[in-house]
């Protein structure tokens, strides 16, 4: 089984190659251009996403990241992960940020608000299940998450996150939630977004996966990287423990 790469410059990095070492699946930091070279596949973890932004161009990382993501090599974004293969971003700091873009998405950075208002909540997730099994929801751990307004017709919509009508989003902004793809817009009336997608080799999720026990998603990726890789059978193999799934107790880190 190829090695996965894990974008280490910033964020919750640490956290995900856990999570691939508990599926037996070795995997490397990724730092420089090209350390990429030797890998099939890639994640990039949750974090500050203007300061992963910025390191990544101290690095001239960007082409590189644009690169892997044009050869059509897997790629999982997680949170600011998910910001940087957006190919829009609204909601960004003044100056904006540098994007990887590919995903064909509009995200807002801080859709559903500050550090204080970071929360879990159970996400309907009916295409991770029919692959991978298990419960029919998954824990979703929001901190100071994104959220995506709209997405193109090639982009596949894989868990929405309810927003509560009396929530600052839900009364006060518009945004598109359209998992067809068509342009549809409508103000104060949505009653959930978008945040998890898939669309050809790249996956992203508003929420962080690797802070609970629930390995599915990583899994799911794992898949995702050995059909591309040829080998697929041998990702197959990997057993997920369906008895693993309980509610992690953790404290949320601060480092979005």
């Amino acid at each position: 089984m190829a090695t996965v790469g894990v974008l280490a410059l910033q964020g919750s990095y640490n956290e995900h190659i856990a999570a691939l070492r508990r599926l037996g699946v070795k995997s490397v930091e990724i730092k420089k251009p090209e350390q990429l070279l030797d890998v099939a596949s890639l994640i990039i973890p949750g974090g500050e996403s203007t300061t992963m932004a910025k390191l990544a161009e101290l690095h001239n990382l960007f082409p590189s990241l644009r690169e892997f993501v044009r050869m059509g090599k897997p790629v999982w974004g997680t949170c600011a992960g998910l910001i940087f293969l957006a190919n829009k971003a609204t909601g960004q700091k003044t100056g904006g940020q540098e994007l990887v873009g590919g995903l064909d998405c509009t995200v807002h950075r801080n859709f559903f608000g500050s550090q204080l208002q970071s929360f879990e909540t159970e996400l309907s997730i009916p295409e991770l299940v029919s692959t991978e099994g298990g419960p029919e929801t998954f824990r979703g751990v929001f901190i100071r998450a994104p959220a995506i307004l709209d997405v193109g017709p090639e982009v596949q919509v894989l868990a929405h996150c309810p927003v509560s009508s009396n929530s600052t989003w839900h009364s006060n902004s518009t945004w598109h939630s359209n998992s067809s793809g068509e342009d549809k817009e409508e103000k104060g009336t949505e009653d959930k977004v978008i945040v998890a997608v898939r669309q050809g080799n790249l996956l992203a999720t508003a929420f962080h996966p690797e802070l609970t026990s629930d390995n599915r998603w990583h899994s799911y990726f794992l898949k995702m990287a050995g059909d591309v890789e040829g080998s697929s059978s041998s990702i197959a193999s990997i057993g997920v423990d369906n008895s693993r799934f309980e509610r992690s107790n953790i404290d949320l880190p601060i480092f979005l």
